[in-house]
């Protein structure tokens, strides 16, 4: 089925099963020369006469079907439209490489001003979410299609290249640099992102010290009254688990700026695989843009900060816990149409809750009472599981399905919600889910029935009253 929200986008005739791209670019033209190279199964019941990609305003060189020249194609309003000679079996496994050339421009929307590719001064910048990832390669660009990725890039020698996945090499030629990276898991393509700059690779700081480790079934306690926020933090050697490289401009590290900012990040991490289960890829890096960005951006194994988030007083830190906790809820567990996008952005919300709570900040359930506070103040106007396409990143889906959970935590009891979660995250990981799922799951946990729960803070527009919510 398509896409509710964004039908134009992406083909449901077929998965795609791997994307192998190569990309040239020269940053101060803007230039890049591509080739994708996408591997595909046919789906459906009946012969598959057309393979449809979505593609920005590109020149193309060479398009061709399981190495051959397809009979037809046209690349118009930036969808690729290929012909195979002869319509694809249902099943049948196929390959399209398409080789292009152009600047890339990023696609203009209404609501979410400029997706995907974005030249910076020195450099480029990638942010595709929900539907900019023609913008920079030919995809089948829709959320539930995920599919692992080699992303080669080669740029001038001064500058660095950030993608998906881990580094596997780094070849230095005359004057120019082939920069490899390889994201084994599936990933959708709008969490494809390359980022482009005269950065300095590193590593996250890693913490010292001895400090407390939640018991297996419960969430990690806050920190006493009066105590630091070091006091109820996670063993340090638990935080080693996942690699987290950075790439960072030089002046942030020189300043210790970036050091200081991310320094509990590793602690976050051993936190979030207590409650949400295992980091669910190989590493988790960290780039910082020499630029303001209004928000942070996530993508599959990464996210990337603007410098205006590093202040040297931890001022972006919940933001750093919500980038990180999306490796979960977003990444691996993907939606399966736009219309669940709470299931992204309230349990990424609801998890700057759980890290506040945890580091000493004010408990979940008082950020909660907050929250609320400040929705009962806005227009009552909006279904939280189903916002609408303009509303996709409207502040109330994150905080009213932050809240959603929060209730739900009340409801379950810790240990059957830390329980729920874990599931959750096992159960689909690396797969695509739906709101219809996740209520599935939590009533199968739930000790008495929670569909009224679900529908009145889910499905009905007016918010409701929250309710006396324990000890929290």
């Amino acid at each position: 089925m398509t896409d509710s929200y964004l039908p134009q986008h992406g083909d449901d005739g077929y998965r795609t099963t791997g994307y192998d791209l190569e990309l040239d670019y020269l940053p101060h033209t803007g230039r890049l020369a591509g080739r994708a190279r996408i591997g595909a199964v046919a789906g459906g019941t009946e012969p598959l006469a057309e393979v449809v990609l979505d593609l920005g305003r590109f020149r193309l060189t060479k398009v061709l079907i399981d190495g051959r020249s397809p009979a037809r194609y046209t690349h118009r309003g930036e969808k690729l439209r290929i012909r195979p000679a002869r319509p694809l079996s249902p099943g049948a496994a196929f390959t399209v490489d398409v080789r292009y050339t152009g600047t890339p421009h990023p696609v203009r929307t209404p609501d979410w001003g400029e997706l995907g590719w974005e030249q910076l001064e020195e450099g480029a910048l990638v942010a595709s979410q929900p539907q900019g990832a023609r913008s920079w390669f030919p995809c089948n660009d829709r959320p539930d299609d995920k599919a692992p990725y080699r992303i080669a890039v080669t740029v001038p020698s001064p500058y660095t290249v950030v993608a998906n996945g881990t580094l596997i090499s780094r070849t230095a030629r005359a004057s120019t640099t082939v920069w490899v990276y390889e994201q084994t898991a599936p990933m959708a393509a709008y969490l494809a992102t390359v980022q482009i700059g005269p950065y300095e690779l590193t590593e996250v700081p890693r913490p010292g010290g001895l400090t407390e480790v939640p018991r297996p079934g419960e969430l990690p306690a806050a920190a006493r009254p009066g105590e630091p926020p070091e006091a109820a933090q996670l063993d340090a050697g638990a935080a080693h688990s996942v690699p987290q490289p950075a790439a960072v401009p030089r002046a942030l590290l020189d300043g210790g700026g970036f050091a200081h900012d991310f320094a509990r990040q590793p602690r976050m991490m051993a936190l979030f695989e207590e409650l949400f289960g295992p980091y669910p890829f190989a590493e988790y890096g960290v780039v910082v843009v020499d630029e303001e960005l209004e928000v942070p951006v996530e993508a599959q194994g990464l996210s990337v900060f603007g410098a205006n988030h590093v202040d040297g007083w931890r001022g972006s830190e919940r933001l750093i816990a919500h980038e990180l906790a999306h490796q979960w809820f977003g990444n691996s567990l993907t939606v399966a149409d736009w219309r669940h996008i709470w299931l992204n952005e309230g349990f990424a919300k609801y998890a700057e809750w759980l890290w506040s709570e945890h580091s000493g900040g004010p408990s979940a359930a008082l950020l909660a009472a907050r929250a609320h506070s400040r929705l009962a103040l806005l227009a009552q106007d909006i279904r939280i599981a189903d916002p609408g396409l303009r509303r996709l990143f409207d502040d109330r889906v994150y905080e009213r399905g932050a809240l959603t959970l929060h209730v739900l935590r009340t409801e379950l009891g810790d240990p059957a919600f830390a329980a729920l979660l874990r599931e959750w995250t096992g159960r689909h990981r690396h797969g695509a889910v739906t709101t219809e799922d996740f209520v599935a799951l939590a009533g199968s946990c739930a000790p008495r029935p929670v569909d009224v729960l679900f529908a009145t803070w889910l499905y009905e527009r007016e918010l409701p009253p929250l309710p006396r919510l324990g000890h929290h």
